[in-house]
């Protein structure tokens, strides 16, 4: 076996490996030849409404979610080994990929794993917060009541684009924090449980300027037994 076949398998048992124990598994497998693909919404164009509106849904999801596939397939097409390795692979092994493509890969793969995340962890009605992942909230911050606070003002305060967040960490921990951009928290080896688009096409349509009230409506929304079934994988990991 020369070095180029070892790489290849390797990197590819190790996206395996990574896939089996991730909660974001539904973006990890791809056709070599089509590439990635857009995941399905779980609830119609209208269903989160009133708090997110029709139109926003269908432009975020059609259009700026489809755009980031077709901007990574387009990298992925350009390099062999990429193309034999999960999205999660190549996020959580960024420095792996080639310094021509990593920005692009950045960019557009963190922007179809975030939102399929995002897309995932919401459902008509919301639910409660409770499982497992409600205990850790509780006592990693305090409280639910500080944990939630302090995910709405990272998602509130952050400047500019970008995307607020509830991960487990390296140390099997939760931390909660805001990234610029589409950078995802798999390059910092992090695995996102909740995570919120603060991106100006995710609200601007129905709150123009309101960020902060695009953050309390969403809380609505929240499919905490999604989060549950995300924290117990990523413990299990």
């Amino acid at each position: 076996m020369n070095r180029r076949n070892f790489l290849i398998q390797g990197s590819t048992a190790l996206a395996g490996i990574l896939l089996a124990n991730s909660p974001l598994r539904a973006y990890g497998q791809h056709d070599h030849q089509a590439g990635q693909t857009l995941p399905p919404l779980p609830y119609a164009y209208d269903a989160l409404e009133p708090h997110i509106d029709k139109r926003t849904m269908e432009i975020h999801h059609g259009k700026h979610h489809q755009g980031y596939i077709n901007k990574l397939n387009a990298a992925i097409a350009r390099s062999h080994d990429l193309q034999h390795m999960t999205l999660e692979g190549m996020l959580r092994n960024i420095n792996r990929v080639p310094e021509h493509l990593r920005q692009s890969v950045i960019n557009s793969g963190g922007g179809h794993a975030n939102h399929t995340l995002f897309w995932s962890i919401m459902k008509p009605g919301g639910s409660e917060q409770t499982g497992k992942v409600a205990e850790a909230i509780q006592s990693t911050f305090g409280s639910l009541d500080a944990g939630n606070e302090m995910f709405t003002k990272a998602a509130k305060t952050h400047f500019g684009s970008g995307w607020g967040w509830l991960v487990v960490d390296e140390n099997k921990k939760l931390q909660i924090y805001s990234t610029s951009n589409q950078d995802s928290p798999l390059m910092k080896g992090h695995t996102p449980i909740l995570g919120l688009d603060v991106w100006e096409h995710a609200y601007y349509l129905n709150y123009q300027n309101r960020r902060a009230d695009y953050v309390d409506a969403w809380l609505n929304l929240i499919n905490w037994e999604q989060v549950n079934t995300n924290y117990l994988a990523a413990m299990n990991g």
